[in-house]
């Protein structure tokens, strides 16, 4: 999702989703977009022990 326009409310979306359904995504690239303080509810995420996202 690099360089793709992806914004706070893609975030928002992001973050749901892994919630979810947080064991299947290993690598997620977001350079190049402007996400804000959202990119802080992705941190949230990371937190979570089921969560399987290795590199941010």
């Amino acid at each position: 999702l690099s360089y793709c326009g992806f914004t706070d409310e893609g975030c928002a979306a992001l973050t749901s989703a892994l919630k979810s359904n947080p064991s299947h995504l290993r690598h997620l690239s977001l350079s190049g977009n402007k996400m804000g303080d959202s990119v802080n509810l992705l941190s949230d995420v990371l937190r979570n022990p089921h969560c399987k996202l290795e590199m941010l």
